[in-house]
């Protein structure tokens, strides 16, 4: 079945795209979602005539992913831990803290954007990758140290 992206949707492609799906999948979530339209004549005509709108939202979401992604490139994540033998923690660290962590440092990150993976349980130093959107990521370093006394208070 062909349907018209009504967003950008990362398995599929890009808003304003014909792709062909599986029926069910069309019927049953990207269409009552409002994520998609069939692609009947009146649709691939209302496509043309808003072509130029969505390039230029394209263009404007590509932009700011740069952004984005500039302000992360070269960004250090320090997280202190409680940690065990050998250096394991106790629990992980996951999405969610890193999020939290860049948040604190005025960068506003969906935690579903950090691919982690598997969570890390071990003190070290670990290159995480970060999708700002529209095919455009960026790495960060995460630090894990053990906490002490004084970075506790």
């Amino acid at each position: 079945m062909e349907i018209i992206l009504k967003e950008t949707i990362e398995t599929l492609g890009l808003e304003g795209e014909i792709v062909k799906v599986k029926p069910g999948y069309a019927r049953n979530f990207l269409i009552p979602q409002h994520k998609a339209v069939l692609a009947t004549k009146a649709s691939l005509a209302q496509l043309e005539k808003e072509k130029v709108a969505i390039a230029a939202r394209l263009a404007e979401q590509k932009r700011q992913a740069e952004g984005l992604a500039a302000r992360l490139a070269g960004q250090v994540v320090i997280l202190h831990k409680r940690v065990g033998e050998e250096d394991r923690l106790f629990g992980s660290v996951t999405n969610s803290d890193i999020a939290a962590a860049l948040q604190e440092a005025g960068i506003t990150v969906d935690k579903r954007a950090i691919l982690l993976p598997e969570p890390i349980k071990m003190v070290g130093e670990y290159t995480i990758t970060v999708k700002t959107g529209n095919q455009v990521s960026a790495s960060i370093q995460v630090q894990v140290v053990p906490r002490t006394v004084e970075t506790a208070q």
